[in-house]
């Protein structure tokens, strides 16, 4: 099964084998949907040609045709006035039909993902928290044995880097105050969960790993505290502008040291001074969903 993931900065594939839940093939790519959306309201020509790019590469890695594929998008479409013709672009050239998903959809599948993920790691599942930092909106869920509490915040770290740039602290501490109110309805549970790019770069960044060596066998499960952030924070920007790019990805490392100060003030905001870093997420989730509509036996 192919669970295909367009976010507000990067677009995710996967392909699962349904048996055994792990990956068969994967692909990520950098494209930017939101670029300057809290400013035009629409996708631009540039983001759109980014997104037809990876897809053309991702076409010769998947076959999207003789396998079950389901696709998502997220924030970013979920605003721009011009969503409706950016998915009728992407059908016509590569017969993908994304769906635009709420936030509620989102964390969903984002669970599902997580969910697998601790389950092959041994870690026990049925308390604990999720923040999903993306690029244009981020959820945070709360799992209580079969409770699910969740809500889905718009602000992300590429919408927060092109508002705040002057003012990063101030932007972020103004985004959080939602997010604390939320927080506060719900129970604390036993542990935290970290997905999307921040926590998982920061991680292989602690471990020696640059952006074209990342493993996500290495990364899942790991524990990171918000003095492990702060260390990545300062050594990234002592770096000079090429080794950032090289750990970080090309035109990343300015998203990256943003998404570390949100983390770092999430954390805060919420009462956690660790989390477990998990890759798996929504791309992992939406393709176990087919799976699971296929009947295949599911944890």
């Amino acid at each position: 099964m192919i669970g295909c993931d367009l976010g507000s900065n990067t677009i995710r594939i996967v392909q699962i084998d349904c048996k055994t839940k792990d990956r068969v093939k994967e692909f990520e790519r950098i494209v930017k949907t939101g670029h300057n959306l809290h400013k035009t309201k629409v996708i631009s020509e540039i983001s759109m040609q980014n997104i037809l790019n990876a897809l053309k590469d991702a076409s010769n890695i998947f076959d999207f045709k003789n396998h079950n594929t389901k696709c998502v998008t997220t924030e970013a479409l979920r605003v721009a006035k011009n969503s409706k013709e950016v998915l009728e672009k992407i059908y016509n050239n590569f017969g993908l039909d994304f769906n635009i998903i709420n936030g509620e959809q989102e964390a969903k599948y984002t669970i599902l993902g997580v969910k697998n993920a601790l389950l092959r790691k041994n870690i026990i599942n049925s308390s604990f928290a999720i923040f999903d930092l993306g690029g244009g909106s981020t959820e945070l869920s709360y799992i209580e044995g079969e409770n699910i509490s969740t809500k889905s915040f718009p602000f992300g770290i590429l919408n927060i880097y092109e508002k705040y740039n002057n003012n990063l602290k101030k932007g972020i501490k103004k985004e959080l105050k939602p997010l604390s109110f939320f927080a506060n309805k719900n129970k604390k549970p036993k542990f935290l969960v970290a997905t999307a790019g921040t926590p998982t770069t920061v991680c292989a960044f602690l471990q020696g790993m640059d952006y074209n060596s990342y493993d996500y066998k290495k990364i899942n499960g790991k524990t990171l505290h918000v003095e492990d952030f702060l260390k990545a924070y300062k050594m990234i920007i002592s770096l000079d502008k090429k080794e950032q790019e090289r750990f970080c990805g090309t035109n990343r490392s300015g998203l990256i040291k943003t998404g570390i100060l949100i983390v770092v003030n999430l954390m805060q905001t919420i009462g956690f001074k660790k989390c477990i870093v998990i890759d798996d997420g929504l791309r992992e989730g939406v393709a176990l969903s087919l799976c699971k509509n296929k009947g295949e036996k599911y944890g």
